[in-house]
């Protein structure tokens, strides 16, 4: 099998982002830009990843991690002296190589698998991953021979009518015999306007030899297009959310509006789950069958067991079971444990927490580092006081303990077995199981006190 390699070119700028952010950092669909290409192109079994960096390098390599080997350019002096830039690695090796842009996010494995099957087909040195598309300006031109190979490509402003009429376009994704592209790439000039190295005239230097330089068509002209601003963006983020939301309609999922739903390309979610309008879902969340998620939901990093509904409300980085019913308004924060059948109702802030199966705290509440036995009622207005201004303490409230309104239970300290709390009670103390605690002053009514007030009033 011929051995593969492939180049990710992440070294501009991207003025035109307008952004302190590095440009192939930007996310689509909760992911960079570069994340998405390197994922990508991972599954094409690659002997060796090469990613060329500039501008914002140290970020760049802190996101990519391992998975790649990387090549600093200085200067941006064009796309071949980009590539330039990898030939420590890969100029010596045989076999192929993908060149492909940072800012690509909607290209797919299938389409470069595609490409060097193609390549290798048709004995090439070179083959470009082309496109159609129905408005082709600023593109350059691919002109084909009478055998379909590429004759040359012509840019945008020096094509004639009779090419600017093909709507056939260079994506600026190639392929390579490994040993020509870096010999080739030794021969490049910066003679022109620009002063830059381009990675075209590569295929110029291979064509005068007498080798072939064939082009494969991409399927759409949408997964090919390179982000280089808002605009594109935003365009690229439209096209990935509906290609995620397809891919979950196809296996089961409905998606009550698809156009105003939000979902992470790790998330996972079961047949027969129902997503409503104004929904996030991010990052690796994984939610179960036969689910109702929203409207107006947010997601992000929870595993969600089935038959559990999620209205109007907020759940990151916890563990969410089976028939759980949360919302509206509710809050989950990070490190909670939701067990089975709990009901976490409106305005009920969760953080740090574990529920035991069939707990409620149906509304008003909040439930701060606890741990939360099975079968336990959390009255409205029910506060777990867990931080002193300095430090953060457990409160235990066990199995089928009854927490009256307005509680307050001062941490740390544990509620017991079947315990009792009265309503409008401040616990600063251990209750034992099955004992009824009240904390609060008795009842005192003065007889004709109002009376009295406005005699002193009028005096």
């Amino acid at each position: 099998m011929v051995k593969r390699y492939a180049v990710i070119l992440a070294a501009g700028q991207g003025t035109r982002m307008k952004s302190k952010q590095y440009k192939v950092l930007h996310p689509v669909c909760g992911k960079p830009m570069v994340q998405h290409v390197v994922d990508q192109v991972l599954q094409l079994g690659l002997e060796k990843l090469v990613t060329v960096v500039g501008f914002g390098a140290e970020q760049v390599k802190a996101q990519i991690g391992d998975k790649s080997e990387f090549a600093f350019q200085q200067e941006q002096l064009g796309t071949a002296h980009a590539v330039m830039q990898a030939s420590h690695y890969l100029q010596d090796e045989d076999g192929v190589t993908l060149v492909v842009c940072g800012d690509t996010p909607l290209i797919t494995a299938e389409t470069m698998k595609a490409l060097l099957e193609h390549h290798l087909a048709t004995n090439a040195k070179a083959t470009i991953l082309t496109a159609v598309t129905e408005d082709p300006t600023g593109y350059g031109r691919i002109i084909r021979n009478r055998d379909g190979h590429v004759e040359k490509i012509v840019e945008h402003k020096d094509a004639t009518e009779e090419e600017r009429a093909i709507k056939e376009i260079n994506t600026g994704t190639y392929c390579f015999d490994n040993k020509s592209l870096f010999e080739a790439l030794r021969n490049v000039s910066n003679n022109n306007v620009q002063g830059e190295y381009y990675l075209t005239d590569v295929i110029e230097i291979l064509k005068t030899k007498g080798e072939i330089v064939s082009a494969y068509q991409a399927h759409s002209f949408e997964e090919t297009i390179g982000v280089n601003d808002r605009i594109a963006l935003s365009r690229a983020e439209k096209i990935m959310r509906e290609r995620i939301n397809r891919k979950h309609m196809i296996n089961g999922v409905t998606i009550i509006d698809p156009e105003h739903t939000y979902i992470s390309l790790e998330a996972e979610i079961g047949r027969d789950t129902v997503i409503y309008p104004g929904t996030i879902i991010e990052g690796k969340t994984v939610i179960g069958e036969d689910c109702i998620i929203g409207p107006h939901s947010e997601i992000k990093n929870c595993s969600v067991g089935n038959g559990t509904t999620i209205r109007h409300s907020v759940a990151h980085d916890s563990e969410i079971g089976n028939d759980v019913t949360i919302g509206p308004f509710a809050h989950i924060r990070p490190s909670s444990k939701i067990s089975d059948k709990v009901r976490i109702g409106n305005f009920v802030e969760i953080k740090k927490s574990t529920f035991g199966k069939g707990s409620k705290a149906s509304h008003l509440s909040y439930i701060g580092d606890a741990e939360v036995g099975a079968n336990v009622n959390l009255g409205c207005g029910s506060i777990t006081v867990n931080y002193d201004g300095k430090n953060k303490y457990m409160t235990k409230i066990e199995d089928g303990a009854f927490i009256g309104c307005n509680a307050n239970l001062i941490a740390p300290v544990t509620i017991g077995k079947g315990a009792y709390v009265a309503a409008g009670s401040t616990i600063t103390d251990d209750v034992p199981g099955n004992a009824l605690s009240i904390a609060r002053a008795r009842q005192v009514n003065k007889e004709n006190y109002v009376e009295r007030l406005h005699v002193k009033k009028n005096s």
